[in-house]
């Protein structure tokens, strides 16, 4: 017989948030803050594991695939309810793809991922609590996609026949008439200070002794823009977690008992840093110039010269100087934490700087003015610029400075210039004015949503975006690799292909890695159910947390 747990409801987890969300409709976000607060307010049908990254059951509770992989049948919870208490069904979920998703009108960046050979899905309704979606082709991702969250149509149906969805649920809404199915609602939004969040009493989850759920009141947002702060203000006692960058650590772990709190290591992160150079070949059409100066390109187009500045860069320094030894360097183009797809199979290059000065003679360039200047088989000088962002949160203009003093090392002469962030995108993704850039991306756990990095015409293909066709062999197989990977139904063959994407990144450096931080959170002793994961963060089943007596 299952024990009643101590009376657990009630009191409040105040964190923080790096800026105010920009919109609070889900379907038109592209940003993370948005994300962070639509994620307490709205589900999808599937969500993933935060344990075992698989995916499992959410507002659907079980489906079934036809033989061919393309008919995908599934059946509702009955239970469910939106948080103004009307009835969840069938009908939420076909309007949310055929009104929203593929509405040519509203802009959304799920209408790319679930796109399938370039048409979309077909989503009917078979019944109030059954749903079935037809695929154009097999499509290996498709459950984990499904966890696109889902909206109300007796809600939002209104803004869309208006055309008028995409202002929608705008940052000016009433708190109140933002509607989901999630554990919380939002209950006020103060711009610039901070959000809350009550519990929502039609939330359909249990516990496992059968006790509704969320077990907490409410959840605050204060905005914080400066990690600083956010450290500070939990020192004082005003935040109940934060993120703990390396640096940071030596002066947070020796007050966790005065202090209260403990810091949890979650593991490596899923976010890149790295550094890439412009391969691009095309002309400008305004100036009617090369982008890339065709000296730097025949440099940067080398596969020679990429692998002597990989085997330049002191990956363990990086860790030491920036992270207080936190982190772990990268070599492969997934991180460890991914799980099934990652392959630590690749090429590793060390730091050897006497290897990278040899590589480089072989492929023809010089040393001159005394063994100190490297020169390129025609004579002229190896001088180039390192773009990266400025001032954040990042570190990465620190890393690009021991990058550049690790490459004037073997006789390259490097310019940093630090940039504002959006200034940076600009010459990534439209003047292409740039030599080598020192950028990051996310990471997940399903290598198909890296889609538009890496096929070749892809838009975040950034050494060379938009190929008319693959440029190099190995851009053409990677390009095969994705097509197959997609409509490979067998885990394990979608692995071996994915294997060999990661073998190729590591031969062939179209980006060079260095080094993946260590995900840690510090958390006061106050709450009970806390099981922090590097997938999922430290609050990832909020509704289940509670706060001690």
């Amino acid at each position: 017989m299952a024990h009643a747990s101590p009376n657990r409801y009630g009191g409040s987890l105040v964190l923080a948030a790096s800026s105010d969300p920009k919109t609070f409709n889900d379907i038109v976000s592209t940003d993370a803050n948005s994300a962070t607060v639509t994620s307490l307010l709205f589900e999808g049908l599937t969500t993933a594991d935060p344990f075992t990254l698989k995916v499992i059951p959410d507002l659907a509770r079980s489906w079934d695939v036809s033989p061919d992989g393309l008919q995908w049948t599934f059946h509702l919870r009955q239970d469910v309810k939106w948080s103004d208490g009307t009835a969840f069904s069938a009908d939420d979920v076909v309007f949310t793809f055929n009104d929203l998703i593929y509405n040519p009108d509203i802009p959304s960046s799920s209408k790319d991922v679930l796109t399938i050979d370039g048409k979309p899905l077909k989503v009917d309704k078979i019944d109030e609590h059954t749903v079935r979606f037809t695929l154009p082709v097999k499509f290996a991702p498709f459950l984990r996609s499904m966890a696109q969250t889902i909206m109300p149509k007796h809600c939002l149906d209104k803004a869309v026949q208006e055309k008028k969805f995409s202002f929608t649920w705008g940052i000016d809404t009433p708190p109140e008439k933002i509607i989901g199915t999630g554990p919380f609602m939002l209950s006020e939004y103060h711009p610039g200070e901070r959000l809350v969040f009550k519990r929502n009493p039609c939330y359909w989850k249990r516990s496992s002794q059968g006790e509704s759920l969320p077990y907490l009141d409410k959840v605050i947002y204060l905005i914080i823009q400066d990690p600083q702060a956010q450290l500070l203000k939990f020192m004082d006692g005003e935040l109940d977690a934060t993120a703990v960058a390396g640096q940071d650590y030596p002066l947070l772990k020796p007050m966790e008992g005065q202090k209260n709190f403990h810091i949890y290591e979650a593991g490596a992160d899923y976010n890149s840093n790295f550094v890439t150079f412009n391969q691009n070949p095309g002309i400008n059409p305004k100036t009617h110039r090369a982008f890339v100066d065709p000296v730097k390109l025949s440099w940067f187009t080398n596969v020679e010269f990429r692998r002597a500045v990989a085997h330049a860069i002191d990956k363990a320094k990086i860790i030491e100087i920036l992270n207080n030894g936190f982190g772990q360097p990268q070599n492969s183009s997934m991180s460890p934490s991914s799980g099934f797809f990652y392959s630590p199979e690749v090429i590793v290059y060390d730091y050897d700087l006497a290897k990278a000065r040899m590589i480089l003679q072989q492929a023809g360039f010089k040393y001159g003015q005394g063994g100190r200047m490297l020169e390129d088989p025609s004579g002229h000088p190896v001088e180039f610029n390192l773009y990266t962002a400025d001032a954040g949160t990042t570190g990465r203009e620190q890393m690009a400075a021991i990058i550049r003093s690790d490459l004037e090392r073997i006789g390259m002469k490097v310019n940093l210039v630090p940039v504002e962030f959006n200034t940076l995108v600009n010459k990534l993704m439209s003047s292409f004015d740039w030599d080598m850039v020192m950028i990051g991306l996310t990471g997940g756990v399903e290598p198909h949503f890296g889609q538009n990095v890496w096929l070749s015409s892809g838009g975040l293909h950034l050494w060379d975006p938009h190929e008319e066709k693959p440029a190099t062999a190995w851009e053409k197989r990677i390009d095969e690799i994705y097509d197959q990977g997609a409509q490979e139904l067998d885990e394990n063959k979608r692995k071996i292909l994915y294997d060999e994407w990661q073998r190729i990144v590591a031969d062939q450096l179209p980006v060079i890695y260095t080094v993946l931080n260590t995900d840690m959170y510090a958390v006061r002793n106050k709450f009970g159910n806390l099981k922090p994961t590097v997938n999922g963060g430290a609050f990832h089943n909020i509704e289940e947390i509670y706060v001690r007596k």
